[in-house]
């Protein structure tokens, strides 16, 4: 009988959270509509937020006196406020039409690089090729490695390491190289 392998996160001491306690949590949080929301559990902590608004007023607390839920620990310190990232300034050679904009498909703290000591996997000018990895993005201490999505010319990079990332964040700005 072949012998399966453990999924990815369920060795011990890995993540005391699992993809379904997870997905109970949001199903909850969207039920309940609550627009922000932070647990942390065996020092990992998750933070949920929805909406584009951080002006949203928050939602109304279907507890007594507006007091907790039973099962909300409070958060042990607040977050510091996001880093903001610059947006690339467009010239007659890089419009944003020409470009294919990398975006982080996960929250994380991105790395440029596979090591402190080791070189960058890619800089401006470079060229890269489709699959070739461009960073690394750590999340819930899983490194994820971001590939290129297209052939061509890395234009700009639009974060430094060790900063956070949310979703959808622009990552990399990459020419496409059209071979015919």
């Amino acid at each position: 009988m072949p012998s399966r392998k453990a999924p990815r996160g369920s060795d011990k001491g890995e993540s005391p959270w699992n993809l379904k306690e997870i997905c109970e949590l949001i199903d909850v949080l969207v039920e309940r509509e609550i627009n922000e929301f932070e647990l942390e559990k065996g020092g990992v902590r998750i933070r949920v937020r929805r909406g584009n608004s951080p002006t949203e007023p928050p939602a109304a607390a279907p507890y007594a006196n507006n007091s907790a839920p039973p099962w909300a620990a409070p958060a042990p310190s607040p977050l510091p406020p996001p880093i903001p990232v610059e947006k690339a300034p467009e010239t007659a050679a890089e419009s944003l039409e020409d470009l294919h904009i990398i975006k982080s498909p996960i929250v994380g703290t991105y790395y440029g690089s596979p090591a402190p000591s080791a070189p960058p996997f890619v800089k401006p000018g470079d060229v890269v090729q489709v699959g070739q990895p461009l960073c690394i993005i750590e999340a819930m201490k899983l490194m994820n490695e971001i590939e290129s999505e297209v052939a061509g010319e890395v234009v700009r990079i639009y974060i430094e390491n060790g900063q956070p990332v949310e979703y959808g964040q622009s990552l990399f700005a990459i020419k496409p190289s059209h071979k015919k």
